[in-house]
């Protein structure tokens, strides 16, 4: 399938090179509207700078659009009416708005949207695959140092919509409540935020993210009734502490730390280490990106679910700028 990419900054160089290594990709060239860039990006992975965006995207099949986000729906929306597939790097748009035209635009053509949710790919999530994840209570931090890239929109848009995206993925309910405060301290926008969010089957999640932090972190924590889940999202690792019947197998590196007595039953609490596939995260999004656009099948990370992110994590900034403006007026 013949790929391209539009908007090669530090992320769309890294699509760039997953796509010049991707057997099932025929990188056909970049664009930018930084011309100097696209000509040393597409220098490095032996591709061609094009200097109209219009006519890459009519010679490619498959695009990754990775410009800033306040350029995601024009852009789209002419990959779209090009009947080419579309891979959006996440926020999907800037406004709801502008996320359901492009979603029911790529319906109506009947190309493959994806957005990009890279973490849903991360190792450490993959291995968890095979349990039965039906959280109570979820916390999550991502802390990480301040880079000038991303700070133009607020930590909630940058960071935290990772971690609301994974939320929204495990949890599986409707959003029914959400307290939340921040603050910019560095930027004109919010650099530290952090949400309480309550679901309608009960679960409920507390979201810290930071770009001011000393020391970067990327973990969540997974409650539920008889296992406790914990994600190293930098490290690609999880682990998980479980209540298992004394006959039941395990999988990966795994420890019995005791037995106790849950009513005439007999559990074992079990210590696993999942064993997690060896795949680089983003490789493996745009890989399924791919086949989905391929066979015509459902991609792993829909339009709708960029949506959903995108609607919480604006709730999130209306909660904090509410909150900003009760103690601006104190």
């Amino acid at each position: 399938m013949k790929t391209a990419v539009i908007g090669v900054g530090h992320l769309g160089k890294l699509h760039t090179k997953m796509y010049a290594q991707l057997p099932s990709s025929e990188l056909i060239g970049v664009y930018d509207v930084n011309q100097e860039q696209a000509q040393t990006v597409a220098g490095e992975f032996k591709t061609r700078a094009w200097s109209s965006m219009e006519d890459l995207i009519r010679e490619a099949d498959a695009i990754s659009v990775v410009t800033s986000t306040p350029h995601h729906h024009d852009v789209a929306m002419k990959v779209i009416a090009a009947g080419k597939h579309l891979f959006i790097e996440k926020p999907i748009t800037t406004t709801l708005t502008e996320a359901r035209a492009v979603i029911d635009a790529a319906r109506s053509a009947g190309v493959t949207l994806q957005v990009g949710h890279i973490e849903r790919f991360n190792p450490a999530v993959l291995a968890l695959e095979k349990y039965d994840i039906k959280p109570m209570f979820i916390e999550s931090h991502r802390l990480a140092q301040f880079k000038l890239r991303g700070s133009d929109v607020a930590v909630v848009l940058d960071l935290m919509i990772h971690d609301i995206d994974i939320i929204l993925h495990l949890v599986r309910s409707p959003v029914t409540r959400v307290d939340a405060n921040g603050v910019g301290i560095v930027s004109g926008s919010i650099d530290i935020a952090n949400a309480r969010l309550q679901f309608e089957n009960g679960c409920v999640a507390n979201v810290t993210a930071s770009r001011i932090s000393q020391r970067p972190m990327r973990k969540m924590r997974i409650f539920q009734e008889n296992a406790y889940l914990s994600v190293d999202f930098s490290e690609g690792n999880c682990e998980v502490f479980r209540l298992a019947s004394p006959d039941e197998p395990s999988g990966g590196l795994a420890m019995m730390l005791g037995q106790i007595d849950v009513g005439p039953v007999k559990r074992n609490i079990v210590y696993e280490q999942p064993e997690k596939p060896d795949v680089n995260a983003l490789s493996w999004e745009l890989d399924r990106f791919l086949k989905a656009a391929a066979t015509g099948t459902e991609p792993p990370v829909t339009g709708e679910d960029g949506y959903r992110a995108l609607e919480v994590a604006q709730m999130i900034i209306r909660e904090i700028q509410t909150n900003l403006k009760k103690i601006a007026v104190v």
